[in-house]
């Protein structure tokens, strides 16, 4: 028996999050104990009122930030907070699929891994076509994080990461990223830490921005100077 903590991050996800955390709440993780930890990072589109009700079934913890600080941000509370042997990022939309949690535990529970990360980009699994130049984008900034960590991944900007608690806590105090610089931040810092890492591959269910897709181009420019921050200078 082990304890499983999910750190949900959510901003203006409304039309997902009651949805997700049922997901999340039903997938068969073997014999485990789940505690479901959301982080409402300011949303302002009627997310936190759907939490407060979500709240009174008593089967999550929900964490509310006094104002949009971004997912970083939102990420490190959530992980201070969590409790479990093992702990798993799910993003508040519906593009990572809750049933394969089991996929991304497995290096983790025979020992192998201490940190698993979930690659779009590999393995057999479903994926949603959509954007070439989000691919490209995400190919250069995985090869340029590769390069300064000498990791080999295929998919540093992926929402899917699991931890062993052990690892997490070797990296946390240093996490410093309140945006979508903390992807490549976790990397820099697991790599320095020389964290055994294992990837899997995983499905995908992309959105596009008319169904609420957040992050643009100049999230892809800070991510090129988090990476050479976080690896270099910090």
């Amino acid at each position: 028996m082990f304890k499983l903590s999910i750190i949900v991050p959510a901003y203006n996800e409304k039309n997902t999050i009651a949805e997700i955390l049922k997901r999340a709440e039903g997938a068969d993780v073997g014999e485990s104990q789940k505690e479901i930890v959301v982080v409402d990072d300011g949303s302002s589109d009627g997310t936190r009122e759907v939490l407060k009700h979500l709240e009174k079934t008593g089967k999550y913890r929900i964490l509310y930030q006094d104002k949009n600080k971004g997912k970083g941000a939102a990420l490190r509370r959530g992980f201070q907070e969590a409790l479990g042997d093992f702990i798993i990022v799910q993003d508040a939309d519906l593009e990572y699929d809750p049933n394969e949690y089991k996929i991304l535990l497995a290096p983790l529970l025979d020992g192998r891994a201490d940190v698993v990360f979930g690659s779009r980009f590999m393995g057999a699994s479903a994926h949603r076509v959509l954007f070439f130049w989000h691919y490209v984008g995400n190919k250069i900034l995985t090869t340029l994080s590769n390069i300064f960590t000498d990791l080999n991944l295929t998919d540093m900007e992926t929402g899917y990461k699991a931890f062993r608690r052990t690892a997490l806590l070797k990296i946390l105090p240093k996490l410093k990223s309140s945006r979508f610089g903390i992807e490549p931040e976790i990397v820099a810092r697991v790599a320095k830490a020389e964290l055994r890492v294992y990837e899997v591959g995983i499905s995908y269910s992309g959105r596009t921005y008319a169904e609420g897709k957040k992050i643009g181009w100049r999230d892809g420019l800070y991510a090129i100077s988090a990476i050479i921050r976080f690896n270099l200078f910090d």
